[in-house]
């Protein structure tokens, strides 16, 4: 092996390295997200929790991640990527002990608040501080580690459900997570600063030799040119700019994305999949078990969009996958309908459930990405991606307040349909607005949402 390919070498190493210890991050995004399901089948009796004070319980995670989200842009700006992440680390340490040895109500929400703080500020730090030191051509496939990372943490919260079910161990449930949470505390001092970060405090001699470890020999300088150039294209513009016309078509297509999302009722699979089942007739280590083959179907639909969707588009991958996800929606709604869940028909519903968690994985579950990501020209990307991000949050709170009261006033099956009519909506919407940005440049993307070019392309 020559010179080179050595530095090569060791330069995507260093890069995939970082690249999995901020991933931590989304690793306990995932966990902390998911293990509340098998949770709150213990925490009912445990506290004595009707379905409202459920609904409470599964929400104040996502109070604290709207503030979270909220706060951790500024955040990082006033710190740095690489503190903010470790005062990430610290909250999740924290709000999982805190919630696993938690001997009233009153303060597993406020562990839970801490642990939503924790995913709100993780689920805008984690992606900008991957992006901003991964090498160009890695920084794709790098970003969509934190992905598959989300997705990985949610599955091992299943996982972690089942094992821990027989005994009813709803403490170690919620408190495994601080195992993750220390490896990402300790490891994260290892790794260097953002080099973007850097430059905006007037530090760039230690930017370039954070990018001197990570880069090619003579392409530090060029790097540091592209940082400044961004920045300073970035600083013409405010958060009132977005509203203008110039804008308006990629934050109607970045908070539509968002909130079709979120509307076909992802969140309500994810919290409440096993109270559902258990109230259908199933045992609980089986209604958890049926929720470690939904994670099993998130973590690989996940991984078989991203190695689609480069191939095929993201038009044929989003619309194709949103239309399966509202035939799924229907198809579940009415299985509840017209079935008593015995016998066969149980296996339709989860066969169903699975159909739906493999399609929006593969669909809709990257397109909040994707489309915040590809939609906006680079020096508005930040600002205008952080709307589609607070419709993300803010309707997966009001979704996860409303699901078991929903059910009570129009049974598991309106439930279902009235996410099918939502995801319809969505996927017309989508239909008339997503454009193919597969091969095309930021300005064609741009010429597309402006009406210079057919949206279909």
């Amino acid at each position: 092996m020559n010179d080179n390919a050595v530095v090569e070498n060791r330069r995507r190493s260093r890069g995939a390295g970082a690249t999995v210890i901020a991933a931590f991050g989304g690793l306990l995004f995932g966990y902390d997200t998911g293990i509340i399901s098998a949770a709150l089948l213990y925490l009912g009796p445990e506290f004595g929790l009707g379905d409202q004070s459920k609904e409470v319980v599964v929400a104040s995670l996502l109070v604290g991640a709207i503030i979270g989200v909220a706060a951790g842009g500024a955040i990082m700006d006033r710190v740095g990527r690489r503190r903010t992440l470790l005062g990430v680390a610290v909250l999740f340490l924290v709000g999982a002990v805190a919630s696993g040895t938690a001997g009233a109500l009153a303060v597993l929400l406020v562990a839970r608040v801490l642990l939503g703080l924790a995913i709100g500020a993780a689920s805008v730090a984690v992606p900008a501080y991957i992006a901003e030191i991964a090498p160009a051509e890695q920084r794709g496939r790098l970003v969509s580690v934190n992905q598959l990372m989300i997705s990985s943490g949610i599955l091992i919260s299943y996982v972690t459900g089942y094992a821990l079910a027989d005994a009813q161990a709803w403490r170690w449930m919620l408190a495994v997570a601080a195992v993750p949470a220390l490896v990402m505390l300790i490891a994260l001092p290892m790794l260097p600063e953002s080099p973007r970060w850097l430059v905006a405090q007037g530090r760039e001699d230690e930017a370039r030799a954070v990018l001197s470890r990570g880069r090619a020999r003579g392409a530090v300088d060029a790097e540091i040119a592209e940082i400044t150039a961004a920045m300073r294209a970035e600083s013409r513009y405010s958060f009132r700019d977005l509203l203008g016309s110039r804008f308006r078509p990629g934050i109607v297509l970045g908070v539509g994305v968002a909130a079709t999302n979120q509307l076909v009722g992802v969140n309500a699979v994810t919290y409440y999949t096993p109270t559902l089942l258990t109230d259908s007739g199933f045992g609980a280590s089986a209604a958890i078990l049926s929720s470690v083959g939904l994670g099993i179907a998130n973590v690989v639909f996940t991984f078989a969009g991203l190695m689609l969707v480069d191939r095929i588009g993201r038009r044929p991958l989003v619309l194709g996958g949103t239309g399966l996800v509202v035939l799924s929606l229907v198809v579940i709604g009415a299985v509840y309908a017209f079935t008593d869940l015995q016998g066969g028909w149980a296996a339709v519903l989860l066969a169903f459930l699975m159909i739906y968690q493999a399609s929006f994985s593969a669909s809709l579950g990257l397109a909040m990405w994707l489309v915040n990501s590809e939609v906006f020209p680079t020096e508005v990307r930040g600002k205008a991606g952080s709307a589609g991000l607070a419709t993300h949050w803010i309707l997966n709170l009001l979704i996860s307040v409303t699901v078991l009261t929903t059910i009570n006033a129009i049974t598991p099956s309106g439930l279902f349909w009235l996410y099918a009519v939502l995801g319809g909506l969505g996927l017309l919407f989508l239909h008339r607005r997503l454009p193919e940005t597969r091969g095309r440049t930021l300005e064609q993307v741009d010429a597309q949402l402006n009406g210079r070019q057919p949206v279909a392309g």
